[in-house]
C-alpha cells in the first residue's frame, strides 16, 4: 500500500503542537509544511537572557519522513555563529538514524541536549577566563609587591641612567681633566689609596686592625719630607731625595 505523506505529515503537525502547547508556529503550509520551534537551556529567561535560545525551522519535504526534512535556525541568543552548524550537523546525524519514522519531537530532543551541553561548556570557559584574569592581576599584584629582579646588565644600565641624571659622568670627566694637570707632588699629596690598601689587605686576611702593632719609627712624619718644585719633570721626582 502505497504511503499517503501528506495525511502522515498532518497528523505529525497535529501532534507536536499538541506537545508543544502553542509555542510551535506555523509559517506556511504551502507547498509543505514549514514551522518554527523554539528550545532554551534550562532556567532560561527571555528578560535575563541567561542560557541558550534558538528556534528551529523544520519544513517537510515531499516524502518525508522517508526523507530528511529541512532544517535551519533562527534567533539565536548567547550561540555563536560558528556553533550554528555544529548543532545543524548534529540534527542531522539524527536525521540519518531516524529517515522513515516521524523525526521531530526527537531532532527536537536532540538539539535541546545539545545546547544544554554547549551552555554548560560556555559557563566552564567563562569561569576559566575569569580565573585567568584574576591570576593574571595577583601576579600583576606580586610582581609590583616585590619590585623588578636586579640583574647586572640592568644594574649597570641604570647606574649610567642615574649618573647622567645627576650629572656625575661630567663631574668625573672633569676630576680626571683635572687630575691630568696636577704635579706630580700634587698627585702623591692628593692620592690616599696606599694609605687603605694594607688595612684593607688585613682586613681581607681576616687580621684585625687593632692587632697589628706598627712600628713608628718605620715611617716619617710627612713634614719631614722634601719634595722637588714643580717645575721639574714629574717623571724625575723622588719623594725624600735631597734636591
Amino acid at each position: 500500500m502505497e504511503r499517503n505523506y501528506k495525511e502522515d505529515q498532518q497528523n505529525e503537525i497535529e501532534a507536536l503542537d499538541s506537545i508543544y502547547c502553542g509555542d510551535m508556529e506555523i509559517v506556511t503550509t504551502e507547498p509543505f509544511h514549514q514551522f518554527k520551534i523554539p528550545i532554551a537551556t534550562e532556567g532560561y529567561s527571555d528578560e535575563e537572557q541567561n542560557g541558550i535560545k534558538v528556534h528551529l525551522i523544520f519544513t517537510f519535504t515531499e516524502k518525508y519522513p522517508d526523507e530528511a526534512p529541512d532544517v535551519d535556525i533562527d534567533d539565536s541568543i548567547n550561540l555563536e555563529e560558528e556553533s550554528h552548524q555544529k548543532l545543524l550537523n548534529n540534527i542531522s546525524d539524527t536525521i540519518k538514524e531516524n529517515i522513515g519514522m516521524e523525526m521531530i519531537f526527537t531532532l527536537v530532543s536532540t538539539a535541546q541536549e545539545w545546547i544544554n551541553v554547549r551552555w554548560d561548556e560556555l559557563k566552564k570557559e567563562e569561569d576559566m577566563e575569569r580565573q585567568r584574569k584574576v591570576q593574571e592581576q595577583e601576579e600583576l599584584e606580586r610582581k609590583k609587591f616585590e619590585g623588578t629582579r636586579v640583574t647586572v646588565e640592568s644594574f649597570m644600565k641604570w647606574k649610567l641612567n642615574f649618573e647622567e641624571e645627576m650629572g656625575i659622568s661630567l663631574k668625573r670627566e672633569k676630576a680626571n681633566s683635572d687630575a691630568k694637570k696636577l704635579t706630580g707632588k700634587e698627585l702623591f699629596l692628593r692620592d690616599n689609596t696606599l694609605n687603605e690598601s694594607d688595612i684593607k689587605f688585613l682586613l681581607e686576611a681576616g687580621d684585625s686592625i687593632e692587632n697589628v702593632r706598627i712600628d713608628e719609627s718605620l715611617f716619617q712624619n710627612i713634614e719631614d719630607l722634601e719634595f722637588e718644585s714643580e717645575d721639574e719633570d714629574d717623571e724625575d721626582y723622588v719623594p725624600g731625595k735631597d734636591s
